[in-house]
């Protein structure tokens, strides 16, 4: 990856951080995710749901690929980015996958997350990387992250919410 797409990318990731921002704020988990249309343009937005919207499966990705996948046919969304804060879990990344969404970037890895969340019961998620997940399907999904660079944006916003 070249200067200005690794700049790209971190630009995206860091509006991921100002909806995560929001998502903590109106008092669900810290997360959130970006939909960028193959002409860069910001399609679709979202947070966590799972706590105000009581919602098991309300993580930023699952949501927002419900969503889009009611708005977009699956030949554009293959085209399409899908911009995250932390490293899609097991359900996200089969969203996105169903979904059909060519390409993840995200912040900060799965790993990285747990050592924030700790064994807090909201983030129990399974350590399973979503390269790895992905290399099991049938469909050639890019996976772009972590970045260092933007790791304590991300976690910033974590600070004083995991138990």
């Amino acid at each position: 990856m070249n200067a200005n797409e690794r700049e790209l990318h971190l630009f995206y990731i860091r509006k991921a951080v100002e909806v995560s921002r929001r998502a903590r704020a109106s008092g669900n988990t810290p997360f959130g995710c970006l939909l960028v249309g193959p002409e860069g343009e910001v399609l679709m937005e979202q947070g966590n749901i799972e706590i105000t919207g009581r919602v098991c499966t309300g993580h930023a990705e699952t949501s927002l690929m419900q969503r889009a996948s009611g708005e977009y046919a699956k030949d554009y969304l293959w085209k399409c980015t899908l911009y995250s804060t932390a490293e899609p879990c097991a359900m996200c990344t089969g969203s996105i996958y169903w979904g059909h969404v060519g390409r993840i970037v995200y912040g900060i890895s799965e790993r990285r997350l747990a050592e924030l969340t700790g064994d807090d019961e909201q983030n129990l998620t399974p350590d399973m990387p979503c390269r790895d997940i992905l290399a099991r399907g049938r469909k050639p999904i890019e996976v772009v992250g972590p970045f260092p660079e933007i790791e304590q944006a991300v976690v910033a916003v974590h600070e004083g919410y995991w138990t």
